[in-house]
């Protein structure tokens, strides 16, 4: 054997290391862009009118108010005045009138309306217990020739 040196030593080559590539990200798609939809105008807010709640009409219609008490109708001069005037109507009942009866009662009726002398006329009759039917006519008949003129189809206050 021989004796020779062991042969140098060399150094073992060291390779680099490879140089480093990163990984690529991964694939991540981009997403799609974002539409809107067109924006609408508001419509005008407009009031609602007030709600006004409807009466029912009522189940029976109310009677009216009952109407003032009727005032007795009297004679405005005393019917004592008129009774000599009636009982001379009383007396020519069956007779024409004469200017006696025109005389006697036209004097008492003066001032007197043409319906108050009338109602005088009627009052005085009932109180004597006339038969009313048969004297009125006569006693119109005098509120005529005194220049009275009594309602068309006058009747005595019941």
């Amino acid at each position: 054997m021989s004796n020779h040196p062991p042969p140098p030593k060399t150094p073992p080559v060291v390779k680099p290391p490879p140089p480093h590539v990163p990984n690529p990200p991964p694939y991540i798609p981009k997403p799609p862009p974002v539409v809107y939809p067109p924006i609408k105008p508001e419509p005008p807010i407009v009031p609602k009118p007030p709600v006004v709640p409807i009466k029912p009409p009522p189940l029976e219609t109310p009677c009216p108010p009952p109407p003032p008490p009727k005032q007795k109708e009297t004679c405005p001069i005393d019917t004592l005045k008129l009774g000599a005037c009636v009982d001379l109507l009383g007396g020519l009942a069956h007779l024409v009138i004469g200017s006696s009866a025109k005389d006697t009662c036209c004097p008492l009726l003066e001032g007197l309306a043409d319906a108050d002398a009338a109602l005088c006329l009627c009052t005085t009759i009932k109180a004597k217990l006339l038969n009313i039917n048969i004297i009125l006519p006569i006693a119109l008949e005098v509120l005529v020739d005194c220049g009275k003129t009594p309602p068309a189809g006058y009747q005595c206050p019941a």
